[in-house]
């Protein structure tokens, strides 16, 4: 049995030629050869309405007998070339499903030609972004694809976010950090190798509050760091390379205990969400959050710390068209007010701003 693959092809806009417009807006080769043979009764005719080489065309039709395992052309000397009646059915075929799907074809072919569209206009611009996962960043791609700038955005952990960015998998990455760090914390020890003074540029996104989440009335009556080591609970942990595992982590580290003492600590989940429906379906007691993924789940939110969440970007790339788009965008009041839409979210002071790594991350000194 033969597969189907479909494919594009580009070419320049010529006007209403009718001599030069395709036929259909779904072509295949071997169907274009065909139709050209018999159009014209001779390999030779129809090498030249095709514009190819009578060897090229030759060659082709050879080439798709064997693939097909069917003879599509009557090879007689001295004979105008025939189609066998395999070849014809063939083309009955396509006509057939042309005639079946030529709304949907010319619906993709309209869909494909906007899409791409975007490639060729000057005032669109392409963002490549890696980031720990945040609610207000989804939004914000939906936002600035409106305004000409499209977020190929790929969630991950805040570190493996930062890694991507120096080994030039993006041009921006995400984090999120407390927003008054210790020196000396698991936090510093951990983003300290990967950002440097100079190289890196930290922007200004958000701030939004880190907790627990809970089942709807807290049954459990949690309220602080010290409830998680409580033996009957079940924590939902986040997984190695997150910002919100990380925080976790610093806390117990701060404390001196290992976090395997804790019920469920190797338990990881990929995702707020993920930590969200573990305990929304009674599998786990509770497991560090945001507000909004908390809220989408119906669940209950205690607030543990404020953060900040950044956006970075190497020097060089500051004054790109795209990022300074970004930059201004992120700064707008339209932004902002959407910003605040999200539970447990607030504006960050110094939005789409340059903030000096010395002074909100303080762990060069």
């Amino acid at each position: 049995m033969q597969h189907i693959q479909l494919a594009y092809a580009w070419q320049q806009a010529r006007g209403d030629d009718p001599a030069r417009s395709p036929t259909s807006p779904l072509q295949n080769p071997l169907m274009d050869l065909l139709h050209a043979v018999r159009a014209s009764g001779s390999i030779s005719g129809a090498a030249r309405a095709m514009g190819l080489s009578y060897r090229h065309v030759w060659g082709e039709l050879h080439r798709w007998e064997e693939e097909l395992g069917q003879a599509l052309i009557v090879w007689e000397k001295g004979q105008a070339a025939r189609l066998t009646a395999f070849a014809d059915k063939l083309l009955w075929a396509e006509r057939q499903a042309q005639a079946r799907l030529a709304p949907q074809i010319s619906a993709l072919q309209a869909e494909l030609e906007k899409t791409f569209a975007l490639a060729f206009d000057p005032d669109q611009h392409l963002l490549t972004m890696y980031a720990s996962h945040d609610d207000a960043l989804v939004s914000l791609r939906s936002h600035a694809a409106q305004q000409g700038l499209h977020l190929d955005m790929r969630f991950c952990g805040s570190v493996d976010a930062i890694r991507a960015l120096n080994e030039g998998r993006c041009t921006i990455a995400g984090f999120h950090a407390p927003i008054h760090p210790a020196p000396h914390s698991l936090v510093a020890r951990t983003y300290k190798p990967l950002l440097r003074t100079g190289q890196h540029k930290i922007i200004g996104f958000a701030s939004r509050a880190q907790g627990l989440m809970v089942p709807a009335g807290n049954p459990l009556s949690l309220s602080q760091w010290s409830d998680l080591l409580r033996p009957e609970l079940r924590l939902a942990n986040r997984t190695l390379g997150t910002g919100t595992r990380l925080l976790l982590d610093d806390w117990l580290d701060s404390q001196g205990i290992e976090g395997h003492t804790i019920v469920g600590y190797d338990q990881a989940e990929p995702s707020h969400a993920a930590v969200a429906t573990r305990i929304a379906s009674g599998q786990a007691d509770t497991g560090m959050g945001i507000a909004s993924a908390a809220h989408m789940h119906g669940l209950d939110f205690i607030p543990l710390l404020q953060e900040h969440y950044w956006l970075v970007c190497l020097k060089s790339a500051l004054d790109t068209p795209a990022v300074q788009t970004l930059r201004t965008m992120v700064d707008s009041y339209t932004w902002g007010q959407q910003l605040l839409r999200h539970a447990g979210y607030s504006a960050h002071p110094h939005p789409g701003q340059v903030q000096s790594l010395k002074a909100q991350l303080p762990w060069w000194s």
